[in-house]
């Protein structure tokens, strides 16, 4: 028996499609910006606008605030083991390595830093994975 309500998941509303181009339009313009500013582009993409829309769109959906909670909490706690990506990615770049291989490593060392760190807040009592 699967834990994730798949058909919820699946199911779209007039409403989803409204949140999924807005939140679509916000990706778009960041890549826009890049085009002739990389440094805005990458100002614009560390602000945490993901989150705050997603929360938005939780408020909008009746979630309690409970749930916001966890949520904003659960997003500072796996935002750490992304963080060595942005400098680890760049310094292969600029080190010959190509992009999609670089690219891939990254996504395994990043899954590595995620695990090791589910591991190490275990053992402090954060549990990001509860069952």
């Amino acid at each position: 028996m699967s834990l994730i309500p798949w058909d919820k998941i699946l199911s779209f509303s007039a409403l989803d499609l409204v949140k999924l181009l807005i939140s679509a339009a916000l990706i778009v313009v960041v890549t826009k910006v890049q085009l002739f500013n990389d440094r805005l582009s990458a100002l614009l993409i560390a602000l945490p606008l993901t989150s705050l829309v997603a929360m938005v769109w939780m408020q909008w959906d009746g979630q309690s605030p409970q749930r916001l909670a966890n949520h904003s909490e659960g997003t500072f706690w796996f935002v750490l083991p992304t963080l060595p990506m942005f400098l680890i990615l760049p310094w292969m770049l600029r080190h010959g390595w190509g992009f999609w291989a670089a690219l891939a490593v990254n996504c395994l060392l990043t899954a590595g830093f995620f695990w090791l760190t589910v591991f190490v807040l275990r053992r402090f009592g954060i549990d990001l994975l509860p069952k």
